[in-house]
């Protein structure tokens, strides 16, 4: 298949085309390995380090403690210590782009306005994303203060030309997210705001734009999406191409757009990706239980993979930017 690898974005960084043509010249053939992040200890990475010898081309960062509205009043233990073992991550993104490591971010976006506790979680706020996707209102206010904030945490990044895989709004075929909880139509609402915020007004031009969700009335159109992409959590120890999931996938933008697993619970099988074709760019593995234990994935599994000439680890990645 032949993937679009111009980006929605007509000002776009060249660094953004390259992570592109990449991603698009690898899909059927080999897969990018990954690994979601949240803490400064950076456990996972350290874990696959000892395990396999080997580092993942791609890391993901956690930006929920840059939420600008965290009700640090009307919280819980367990929401603070994931609060405070995440803040400063930032600084670790950064040196992981000076490795030259592919990055990507996921912002577990607290509550711009109201909630406690977790409030990204719809059951801990009353925030209303229809409010906020229209003009004017009290919380599209807090929507783009909150929007402004992120772009001053960005702007860095797209000053030295680091590529980002920005995949906002994630998971937006449920409603257990406040963005996702009025339904798609303002999840795609705020998608575009988002989009035009951070093009347009603040030229975050380093930015490659991640869609992720399973469902085609979430989508919010191939002029403001890059990459699409899907969160899956298969049976422990399934270790397939996912190939059912991908052609899902396939038929929801209206032109063929890269494919990305934006997050799973168990290692993909590179071999059978690669036998079968199967265009999954890369796949990032969830923090925590998901790597450090063999609940989900075996070390043998892991060194595997990482082993795989079917797996693009960071010794085998390309200098992209």
């Amino acid at each position: 298949m032949s993937y679009i690898t111009t980006p929605c974005n007509k000002n776009a960084q060249r660094c953004v085309k390259n992570v592109m043509e990449f991603l698009a010249g690898i899909s059927g053939d080999k897969i990018v390995t990954g690994q979601h992040t949240q803490t400064m200890a950076m456990e996972e990475l350290e874990h696959i380090r000892k395990v396999t010898g080997k580092e993942p081309a791609l890391l993901g960062f956690e930006l929920l403690s840059y939420s600008p509205n965290i009700n640090y009043l009307d919280t819980d233990d367990e929401c603070m210590t994931e609060v405070m073992n995440n803040f400063g991550t930032l600084r670790r993104a950064w040196e992981w782009a000076a490795q030259k490591g592919l990055v990507t971010f996921t912002w577990h976006w607290f509550s711009p306005l109201g909630g406690r506790s977790k409030s990204f979680f719809s059951a801990n706020t009353d925030f209303d994303a229809e409010k906020a996707a229209a003009a004017g209102t009290p919380e599209n206010r807090a929507l783009l203060a909150d929007l402004d904030v992120m772009a001053g945490l960005l702007r860095p990044f797209c000053d030295k030309e680091i590529p980002v895989l920005w995949r906002p709004f994630h998971e937006g075929e449920g409603d257990w997210f406040w963005w996702s909880a009025k339904g798609s139509g303002a999840l795609k609402k705020l998608y575009r705001i988002m989009y035009e915020r951070f093009t347009e007004v603040h030229g975050l031009n380093n930015l490659i734009w991640v869609w992720n969700a399973t469902l085609r009335e979430c989508y919010p159109g191939d002029d403001v999406v890059d990459i699409i992409s899907r969160d899956m959590y298969p049976e422990k120890h399934c270790h397939t191409a996912q190939s059912e999931m991908y052609h899902d996938m396939q038929k929801i933008p209206d032109s063929p757009k890269i494919t990305l697993i934006g997050e799973t619970g168990t290692l993909p099988d590179p071999k059978a990706i690669h036998d079968e074709h199967i265009g999954w760019a890369s796949y990032m593995t969830w923090s925590r239980e998901f790597c450090l234990t063999e609940d989900y994935s075996t070390s043998e599994k892991l060194r595997e993979v990482y082993s795989s000439p079917y797996a693009v680890t960071k010794e085998s990645l390309p200098v992209l930017f």
